[in-house]
């Protein structure tokens, strides 16, 4: 299953070898198209296992294969790195009357810089520690600024509030997937494919038209359609995440190499970011309208 989330969906796993995954060939006939970008596409039965390692023609043990003690670590690694420098970025940037300028500036371009890292990441060949511990400390900075400033000057407790949503709402796909209450399927993949995309046109029609003198935009920043267009998000963010969560389990199922379990962990907290900033954007807007 090719995921939706940028990091995976550019880039997929390696075989345990260490060489690219695009080789690989399944025994049964591969989703059209699938077969070729994901070497984890699912077979012509969406319910089918992956199968295992052992069952490979070409399978072969050259170094430590991923688990999922690896992603796990790694990924409190990642969001650890956001969380810390997030914190430091509220204590240290100010946004009072006086500083708030400065924040924002420095908000934004550590914004700027993160995303350049994450392309940079996404078109490499190889997971790069450095680069996704560099886009995470960065994400952090620009997320401590939004927060502090949404907090201090918008919705007060508005951050503690979105925090809390996003594990609720990571935690309940967590518990739907490992229960298969979710079925992470073609159907289920072309879907969240088709609204994603949609959800990005809106999104950036309403920039352009705020940008260009309608100062509400398409109305997705306030009322009733700012709530609901945020709510999308959010449910967005956890289908991306079930995909993630598919993806990983089906690199381990084929013995991805351990290095990989960076690129799990990077795909895991994007998609966590992104459903973050979705919880900050309804939570606001609700404070807001009361």
């Amino acid at each position: 299953m090719r995921s939706s989330n940028p990091v995976f969906a550019w880039r997929g796993f390696r075989r345990d070898n260490g060489s690219d995954g695009s080789a690989v060939r399944h025994p049964q006939p591969a989703v059209a198209g699938e077969a070729l970008t994901n070497p984890y596409a699912p077979c012509a039965d969406a319910h089918t296992e992956p199968m295992a390692r052992d069952s490979r023609p070409d399978a072969r043990a050259d170094g430590p294969t991923m688990t999922i003690d690896d992603v796990v670590v790694r990924t409190a690694a990642t969001l650890g790195t956001v969380v810390l420098t997030a914190a430091l970025s509220w204590i240290l940037l100010p946004v009072d009357s006086t500083g708030i300028g400065r924040s924002y500036g420095i908000g934004l371009g550590a914004a700027l810089v993160a995303f350049v890292l994450s392309m940079v990441q996404a078109f490499r060949r190889a997971p790069s520690p450095a680069l996704i511990l560099g886009y995470a400390a960065f994400e952090g900075v620009f997320l401590g600024v939004t927060s502090s400033a949404t907090s201090a000057w918008i919705s007060p407790g508005v951050v503690i509030q979105a925090v809390l949503g996003t594990m609720a709402v990571s935690a309940a796909v967590l518990i739907a997937y490992r229960m298969r209450w979710i079925r992470v399927t073609q159907r289920f993949y072309g879907f969240v494919i088709a609204a994603a995309t949609g959800f990005l046109l809106l999104l950036a029609a309403d920039a352009l038209f705020s940008l260009f003198g309608a100062g509400g935009g398409l109305g997705f920043s306030s009322g009733g359609p700012g709530i609901a267009f945020g709510l999308i998000g959010i449910v967005l963010g956890a289908a991306f995440l079930a995909l993630d969560f598919k993806q990983v389990e089906d690199a381990i199922a084929y013995g991805a190499p351990r290095q990989d379990a960076w690129l799990s962990a990077f795909g895991i907290v994007t998609t966590l970011v992104w459903i973050y900033l979705e919880a900050l954007r309804v939570l606001t807007i609700l404070q807001s309208d009361d």
